[in-house]
């Protein structure tokens, strides 16, 4: 298992299985601080595509999951409970025929636009245009993270910057985003740190 994600409505917990390629959600009480797992509920994902990270799109009806071994991001519709995969499309650059293992996943609070990770020879991020009346997802574009192996950013409080923790160069990158288009452009501020592997932000 690499990540979970409460649903939405705080009713159950989405669980993302890298090791079987599944992607498990777990009733949740409130009252009890409990899951349940025999009423649990599990989408099968293709063999060696490598669950990775899931989000939940600000409507709460749209899930995104990223899967490491194959650089793929499927959407999801979400209602009571259940997840229907809906499409299913490349963070690859066009072309791309090196190694590579994805790895982040991230939604702009306005969601209009998702940002996903790639590490090894691509250390790249994936910019899609959010269609926010169906959720389908459309590449933009492909930015290069000025550093090596992008296991996580995340976007500033104010939606303006993204940040790229570049864990085998140790650096962040502070990108300057523009919330119209989605696209990122380097700033020249990089903090140099030790294996940095996750952003927070403290509110």
């Amino acid at each position: 298992m690499h990540s979970t994600v409460f649903t939405p409505d705080n009713r159950y917990l989405v669980v993302s299985d890298l090791g079987t390629d599944k992607v498990t959600l777990y009733p949740f009480s409130q009252a009890r601080g409990t899951l349940d797992s025999a009423r649990s509920y599990t989408v099968d994902m293709p063999g060696g595509s490598g669950p990775r990270h899931f989000i939940f799109h600000p409507n709460g009806k749209w899930g995104y999951l990223v899967q490491e071994l194959t650089g793929n991001v499927t959407l999801f519709d979400y209602a009571k409970g259940k997840l229907k995969p809906r499409q299913t499309i490349s963070s690859l650059p066009t072309g791309f025929d090196k190694s590579f293992t994805s790895a982040d996943i991230h939604i702009s609070a306005d969601g209009q636009y998702l940002y996903t990770s790639t590490r090894d020879e691509a250390n790249t991020i994936a910019i899609f245009k959010i269609n926010t009346k169906t959720g389908v997802l459309r590449q933009l574009s492909q930015q290069g993270t000025m550093g090596n192996t992008p296991r996580n950013f995340n976007l500033d409080p104010t939606g303006n910057f993204l940040l790229v923790a570049n864990q085998n160069s140790d650096n962040i990158v502070v990108f300057r985003r523009n919330p119209k288009t989605g696209l990122l452009r380097d700033t020249g501020h990089h903090v140099q740190v030790g294996k940095p592997v996750c952003i927070k932000w403290v509110q």
